[in-house]
This record gives C-alpha cells, structure tokens and sequence, in this order.
C-alpha cells in the first residue's frame, strides 16, 4: 500500500517545535500508514502554495483565536484545489513548549488524522462508482482501440487494393483513349467519289452497286461496308486494295469487250460432226 504524504502547515517556528513534539508519541506509519513529509511555517499563501503542492493530506494547524481562524480559511480556500485533502486543527494559544500541553496537541492531531479518514470513507463509495465508471470506460476504449487498429489494418489492405485498381484504371483509360484515337481515324467513312478520284482521277466512277457486288465475290462483307454512297472499313488500305480490285477487273472487262482490229483473220473452229446412230428394226438384231 502507498504511503500517504501528509504535510502539516504552521504560523511560526515555535509551532514547528511543538508539533514535531506531538509527533514523538504517535506510530504514523503502523497505525495510520502515513508519513509527515515537511512542517511548513509560513502565513504567505505563495509560499503554502509551493510547499503544500502535490500533499496526499495537508493539516492546517493555527492558533484558535480569531487571527489564526481567519489564517486558516484563507489557507483553506486558497489551497483546496491543490492537495487530495485539507484538514484543519487548533494549537493551545501559547508558544512555549515548556507551557504548551504537548499530548493535547497530539490529541488534535490524532483527531484531525481520524476525521480525514472518516471523511475519505464517506467517499468511498462514490469514489467506487466513480472508479467502476472509469473501468467501464477503459474496457470500452480498449475495445475501441482494438476496433481502430483492425479498422485501420483493413484500411491499408483497401488503401492498397485502390492503388492496384487505380493503376489498372489509368492504364485501361491510356489504352481506351489510344484506341479511341485510332478508331476516329479510321472509322470515318469516306465518299466513294473521293475515294476513287484519289486513286484514278481520270476514271469515271463506278456505280456504288459494283462496288457491293465486288465486296460480295471476294468475301470481304464486313470488313467493308458499301451504302449510301459512302464506303467504310477500319482499314484504309483495305479501302485502297478494293478500288483498285475494280478498276483492274472493269478495265479487264472492257478490253474483252472490244472487237478485233480489221486485217485480222477470225480463227474457224470445226465442230465435230456426230454420226447417227442406225435405226433398229423390230425383230432385227443389231450389228455392232
């Protein structure tokens, strides 16, 4: 158990002698478990005020005429904020310690000790509350602080989580706005006219419907799109490669159209005459 430090306050040396006199008689630590730590002279309220500071207990011993009853209060007031306890006692008028009644003195200083500790009793159970509150609230705090760190354990875990999913966000968005890109320079649709008057400007535009029959015959529906006289492919070259497809085969075709220079000679081709069969006579066989 700790010691209780209880310091006594006086108004001069004299009453340091006789309290210190007093104090030969009683068994403080085995008793009462205290220990008087300082006896104080002194009637400045600053210097109380240092020397009381931090007092488990403090005895306010005076004289019991009017002055020391006023010097007593004011201690009171002025230190009661400052020390666990205050308790306050009467010295025999007198400083003579030949004079003085040293056990009466003891007396009130064992009375002012017992009444300190009546006091605390009455306390007691207020003070049990008071420390079952606290207990409740430092078993809620723990719990509190055990919530907050798994909280925060899992914070990390999501704050961490979030970067990982951020940085695949701004990937994904680079590589979506890199394809968005392309795909607006690709995907406009051009006009067939513009198309062709950039490759063979000379040439007459074919009508759109060749252009869709040639998209047809050589499999590339869905990979060109032909209609409302515009022609479309992701592919510019593919675009390209077409046109040139039906130029070549329109040119072709217009060469196998033309009739052959005069002065040239028409090849005759024979056709080979077929033999006709022998007419078969009923009842006749048949030679072979």
């Amino acid at each position: 158990m700790a010691i209780v430090d209880v310091r006594v306050l006086v108004e001069g040396a004299s009453d340091v002698e006789v309290v210190s006199k007093a104090l030969q008689g009683l068994a403080l630590g085995s008793e009462y478990n205290i220990t008087i730590s300082s006896i104080i002279p002194t009637t400045n309220v600053e210097i109380a005020k240092s020397a009381a500071a931090g007092a488990d207990l403090l005895i306010i011993a005076t004289d019991a005429d009017r002055v020391g009853r006023e010097l007593a209060e004011r201690l009171f007031n002025e230190l009661s904020q400052m020390v666990g306890h205050i308790e306050r006692m009467k010295l025999p008028l007198g400083h003579d310690l030949e004079h003085v009644d040293v056990e009466l003195v003891r007396k009130e200083l064992r009375n002012a000790l017992v009444r300190a500790g009546l006091k605390s009793l009455q306390v007691l159970p207020e003070y049990m509350e008071v420390r079952k509150q606290l207990l409740d609230l430092k078993g809620a705090y723990d719990g509190l602080e055990k919530k907050y760190q798994e909280l925060e354990k899992e914070y990390a875990e999501l704050r961490g989580k979030y970067e990982e999913t951020r940085a695949e966000y701004m990937r994904l968005k680079q590589e979506n706005e890199s394809l968005q890109a392309l795909l607006e320079k690709r995907s406009k649709p051009v006009k067939i006219e513009d198309a062709w008057r950039a490759l063979f400007p000379a040439e007459p535009v074919p009508p759109e419907g060749y252009l869709a029959m040639a998209v047809e015959k050589l499999g590339l529906r869905g990979k060109i799109i032909v209609g409302q006289g515009y022609i479309y492919s992701e592919e510019e070259e593919a675009v390209e490669e077409l046109l040139k497809t039906v130029y070549l085969g329109a040119t072709v075709a217009r060469a196998l159209r033309t009739e052959p220079e005069s002065g040239e000679a028409e090849e005759t081709i024979e056709e080979p005459v077929e033999e006709e069969a022998p007419i078969e006579e009923p009842g006749k066989p048949v030679e072979t």
